[in-house]
């Protein structure tokens, strides 16, 4: 799947992912497509609610060694 901009929070925890995935769609415009990784097991989760509270679309969401994927449409 192809993103219009990939936010690396690998290594960091909770709160880290989200802070880093709102900065980054808050730099896309409506309708283009965030990769955020993240190693952090809690970002699943915290993700996902997130994900709700903003009304963005999440497109997929894959994990490999670790290295969890979530790719995110903006509203």
């Amino acid at each position: 799947m192809n993103a219009d901009l990939i936010v690396d929070a690998k290594g960091l925890s909770c709160p880290m992912p989200i802070v880093r995935a709102k900065k980054g769609i808050d730099s896309l415009q409506s309708g283009q497509v965030m990769q955020l990784e993240a190693t952090d097991k809690g970002s699943v989760n915290d993700f996902q609610g997130w994900i709700k509270q903003t009304g963005n679309e999440m497109l997929k969401m894959e994990e490999d060694n670790g290295v969890y994927r979530f790719f995110v449409k903006k509203a």
